[in-house]
């Protein structure tokens, strides 16, 4: 893991391609993780309980894609842990733009109380991170990030590194190896 140069959309998609990713450390520079093992989301079982979306549903929850890319991420930068720096919001943003970049927003009424973003390439989700303003908020976004990415034939969720909530969603390790025989599979065009 090195320092990075100055983000760019260009060096970001090459980066996530070989299976690397920045996170902004306290001294203020970006450094490439690629860490082994590796932690990812297994698309087939993941599926919503029935509480939880009796939840969602009773709650008044909408989910929305690509309404409020840099809000949802200027939500998950805004933590005490910060590893989100202004120069990331704004080259993801870029990345976004290109269509290589995609979020998904949680609303309750007008207020956004949840969502998640993340780079695509292929048939690759790379997840970045995620938030939640209210209860399940977050599940909620996850789940319809999880239907989004089965219909578009996504074959690789990506979630970096493990930690209690994600393994809770249905996270596994994996080695770096696997994960990179995952990842050259879902960038092949054929």
């Amino acid at each position: 893991m090195g320092a990075s140069e100055a983000l760019t959309v260009h060096a970001l998609l090459d980066a996530y391609q070989r299976g690397w990713f920045p996170m902004c450390h306290e001294d203020g520079h970006h450094y490439w993780h690629d860490p082994d093992p590796r932690a990812i989301f297994p698309l087939d079982p993941l599926k919503p309980n029935a509480r939880l979306q009796r939840y969602i549903r009773t709650h008044g929850y909408t989910c929305t894609m690509n309404t409020a890319f840099e809000a949802a991420m200027r939500v998950c930068a805004d933590r005490p842990d910060r590893w989100i720096s202004e120069e990331m919001v704004q080259t993801y943003t870029k990345l976004h733009r290109a269509g290589h970049a995609l979020s998904v927003e949680v609303w309750q009424q007008d207020r956004l109380i949840g969502g998640l973003y993340g780079v695509t390439i292929g048939r690759a989700f790379f997840g970045e991170s995620m938030f939640s303003a209210a209860t399940n908020a977050s599940k909620a976004a996850f789940y319809h990030l999880v239907d989004h990415l089965r219909k578009e034939g996504y074959t690789l969720f990506d979630t970096q590194y493990i930690n209690d909530h994600t393994r809770s969603l249905g996270a596994v390790e994996v080695t770096r190896a696997v994960f990179r025989r995952m990842l050259r599979a879902a960038l092949d065009p054929a």
